[in-house]
């Protein structure tokens, strides 16, 4: 007898496919991360990442408007600061670039939303994400005392007009301290998005090019997850929410499929997914050499991610994939 059930029934038009299709990949599921330096009218290509640039506060006030009009809701700020030194000072001092890039903004595009790193990296002298124990070599941060640190870093950044707090350094507990701080400062109702399974992956040396944040010394395996991990993610995301995190965020997306459904699984708040430096910078090698089809390729890895489960994309195919949605 023949077959009762014939799939492809289903795909045999454009427009029935589209109908029927399970994930659907809109502009509102995508951030833009952008990089702040001091300066004006600067504006340096990075050199791993084609089409991604180190930016003045007047061009990501441009860059700001361009992500607007797309239709692309927020974008993700990051800084490189004019000074480095042990206690981060760049990243909490009011005047702080990240700080500033975020008032800017705000003041141009009032409509889109303005998340920010919250994190140490690229504004201390050593490249670690907080303090250390002095003269340890390994890169070990010292937990507590950095918590103290990115409480000051929130709530300027909350100060400066930023709508969601990011913090990526991996410090246990600093979902709640991050909170607490917030709220003694007023800023009850500023949403922290947690990068609450932040893995320890090769996939970020590009980004380390862009932010100046490569460590001098030792690496962030004593801070950042294993990769060889998964269970310990639903864990790190359990502590998270209990410290009062309104939205989570798995980093890498591409080699992390499997974790983001799983933290999907496991919770109703929103799951963001940051599809990071080096897989943006692979499929743009390929491309670049006409190895692939770029629109294709990017297309169908954004989607993925959200037939993963991913509710939000912070990715630096953003615009394309914009302006590829729009045709």
């Amino acid at each position: 007898m023949f077959p009762t059930h014939r799939p492809r029934r289903l795909r045999n038009h454009p427009q029935l496919r589209r109908m029927v299709r399970e994930n659907i990949l809109t502009t509102s599921d995508l951030i833009y991360p952008l990089f702040a330096v001091p300066g004006e009218a600067f504006a340096k290509e990075v050199t791993s990442m084609p089409g991604v640039y180190q930016l003045s506060v007047d061009k990501i006030v441009e860059e700001a408007k361009e992500v607007y009009d797309l239709g692309i809701p927020a974008i993700i700020l990051f800084g490189i600061p004019a000074d480095k030194d042990t206690d981060a000072t760049g990243a909490w001092h009011d005047c702080g670039i990240v700080q500033q890039a975020t008032e800017a903004v705000k003041k141009a595009v009032p409509d889109l939303i303005v998340m920010v790193d919250t994190c140490l990296c690229e504004y201390t002298s050593h490249g670690h994400c907080g303090y250390l124990e002095v003269g340890d070599l390994s890169g070990r941060v010292l937990n507590d005392p950095t918590l103290e640190l990115l409480k000051k870093t929130a709530v300027a950044q909350a100060k400066a007009g930023a709508d969601i707090i990011a913090p990526s350094g991996m410090m246990d507990g600093f979902v709640g301290a991050i909170r607490q701080g917030l709220d003694s400062a007023g800023f009850e109702d500023i949403p922290i998005m947690s990068y609450a399974a932040k893995y320890a992956s090769a996939y970020y040396g590009p980004f380390r090019d862009a932010a100046d944040s490569a460590p001098q010394f030792g690496d962030r395996r004593t801070y950042q997850m294993d990769p060889g991990n998964g269970k310990e993610a639903l864990k790190e995301i359990a502590l998270d929410i209990a410290e009062g995190a309104d939205m989570l965020m798995v980093k890498p997306a591409l080699a992390y499929m499997d974790i983001i459904w799983r933290v999907k699984e496991a919770t109703n708040l929103p799951v963001a997914a940051y599809n990071v430096s080096g897989e943006y910078a692979m499929v743009k090698a390929a491309a670049l050499n006409g190895w692939i089809d770029e629109e294709r390729v990017v297309m169908e890895t954004l989607t993925g991610f959200k037939r993963a489960g991913t509710d939000l994309i912070l990715t630096y195919h953003a615009k394309d994939a914009a302006r590829w949605l729009q045709n």
